[in-house]
């Protein structure tokens, strides 16, 4: 006769546990979202349109999502190279190298924005020499993909290293021993593998660059139609008690960053099945 065992847990029982989580989470996340719909909504859709929709709104549409993508791009292929040197490779400073990658995460984004609009200033180290060349950085579009570049390059490297550590090196030296070349083996053997983790991290650095304020506040000059990011224009909106405008450019932000978290979740769900297939 076989009796049934049951598993334990250090963790008092699921009904109980699933209580708190949702309390925690409809206090935390959805009490306050729910709040923001029902502020948003209750203006009428017309005025919700003119608030979200105007060109200015729109300009800084334009500007914080190209920027975002543009900081991702170059944040997928550097950050690719720095995780397959991190983990491939060994040599002298190698842990320091690997502790300076989460600096984004641990310096006050208002520290990182002060920090890179004094470097590429037209004064600045390296500002002063690319301004000899005639490409200014502080104060332009330009600057904004720099800043959202720095902080977002720790969640493609971190996303990628595990993906490289489990890559076999035998498949690499199989396809060179088949005479493939070494780009053929990039793109056949090596790519398709760590593909998921890497739309994963090029994810989640374009999301955190859509939500970034402290880091681009200092290096883009605010400059309306110009250099204003849609958080700076939220906050703007809410200096002026302009509260319905804040909540509806607030709104279509949040909805984008929601169909982000889903595009994340559904990457990672089908790197599960291509792991498991």
């Amino acid at each position: 006769m076989r009796i049934a065992l049951r598993r334990h847990s250090v963790l008092p029982g699921f009904g109980l546990t699933m209580g708190f989580t949702l309390m925690y989470l409809g206090l935390v996340v959805l009490i306050p979202l729910a709040a923001l719909f029902l502020k948003s909504a209750g203006v009428g859709w017309e005025h919700f349109w003119s608030a979200a929709w105007n060109p200015r709104v729109v300009a800084s549409y334009k500007l914080s999502f190209g920027a975002s993508l543009a900081g991702a791009a170059i944040n997928a292929v550097f950050g690719l190279v720095v995780a397959w040197v991190l983990v491939r490779y060994t040599f002298p400073g190698k842990a320091i190298f690997d502790a300076m990658v989460d600096l984004p995460f641990a310096l006050p984004t208002a520290v990182s924005g002060i920090t890179l609009t004094s470097l590429y200033a037209p004064q600045g180290w390296i500002g002063s020499r690319l301004a000899a060349m005639g490409i200014p950085v502080a104060y332009t579009p330009l600057g904004i993909v720099v800043a959202l570049t720095f902080i977002g390059l720790p969640f493609v490297v971190r996303t990628l290293q595990p993906a490289i550590e489990d890559l076999e090196p035998e498949l690499e030296e199989a396809a060179a021993s088949l005479g493939a070349t070494r780009l053929q083996t990039f793109l056949r053997v090596i790519l398709p593998t760590i593909l998921p983790a890497l739309l994963t991290g090029f994810a989640m650095s374009f999301a955190r660059g859509l939500g970034e304020y402290g880091s681009v506040v200092f290096i883009s000059a605010n400059l309306p139609m110009k250099t204003e990011i849609t958080p700076l224009l939220i906050v703007t909106k809410l200096e002026e008690h302009d509260t319905v405008g804040a909540c509806a450019i607030a709104v279509v932000m949040l909805s984008a960053s929601f169909a982000i978290l889903l595009l994340i979740n559904l990457i990672q769900w089908w790197s599960r099945r291509h792991r498991e297939a």
